[in-house]
């Protein structure tokens, strides 16, 4: 059998486990609070055959992949130039130390109120929030950079194009994904909390209304679905890039 095989059907076993526990739990302590699998289940059916929930998962989606884009094009430039001028590491690296630390719940409140709760503010504020850990990871791959190769390039003469697509891309295409994986993990999290302070639609926006409802299998149904798309995301694009990118290294 095909190791991809195995390995597919070792996480499916680990998600019926996962499953089969959380049905027990949810017998044992029989409670609205710990709803079954089958309910929320019945709720993500629900949600999909009034259209409520693609429309806010769309709306969410939308946002994490204008953050998404935003902040891997500004953190990734920053992050090269820290890593290959030290002069300009020098005198910034106390700047990304300090929007590193910044709280993300400061950094929305501070968006929302200088520029308004509008879709700029709230791409803004989850842009900010990942733009320092983007730099961080490619100011690493700046710097290991192997210098032999440049060296190469050089004599040559690439030329500063040809040299950045066969030489210095695909030394930091592991940096990239590297920060592109994270950023998709952390990117969707922090838009939840920018539409449950200031949207009036999304994710965010419909677990806030039911937290106040006390609807524990609707939040686990919005919850559950777009983990579920994230995932997804992951497994068709993310990886096969990833592998993709990796043949220069056979």
């Amino acid at each position: 059998m095909p190791a991809i095989l195995v390995k597919s059907a070792q996480r499916g076993l680990s998600l019926l486990l996962l499953l089969a526990v959380w049905q027990v739990a949810a017998s044992a302590a029989a409670s609205r609070l710990l709803p079954a699998p089958p309910e929320v289940l019945e709720a993500v059916l629900r949600g999909v055959a009034s259209g409520e929930l693609p429309f806010h998962l769309a709306m969410t989606l939308g946002r994490v992949a204008a953050s998404f884009a935003v902040s891997m094009l500004i953190g990734a430039a920053i992050g090269i130039a820290l890593g290959r001028l030290a002069l300009l590491d020098r005198l910034f690296d106390g700047w990304l130390v300090l929007f590193l630390n910044l709280p993300a719940l400061v950094v929305i409140i501070l968006c929302y109120v200088w520029f308004g709760m509008g879709e700029a503010a709230a791409v803004l504020a989850v842009s900010i929030n990942k733009i320092p850990n983007v730099a961080v990871i490619l100011r690493e791959g700046a710097r290991a950079l192997d210098r032999d190769f440049l060296d190469v390039a050089q004599v040559y003469r690439l030329g500063p194009l040809r040299t950045a697509r066969h030489v210095v891309l695909p030394q930091l295409a592991p940096y990239f994904l590297a920060a592109a994986r994270s950023g998709l993990a952390l990117i969707w999290k922090i838009v939840l909390v920018v539409e449950l302070l200031g949207r009036s639609n999304g994710v965010g926006f419909q677990i806030n209304l039911y937290f106040q409802l006390f609807d524990v299998t609707a939040i686990l149904a919005y919850t559950f679905v777009f983990i579920a798309l994230v995932m997804a995301i992951e497994a068709a694009v993310l990886q096969p890039l990833d592998r993709r990118l990796a043949r220069w290294r056979r």
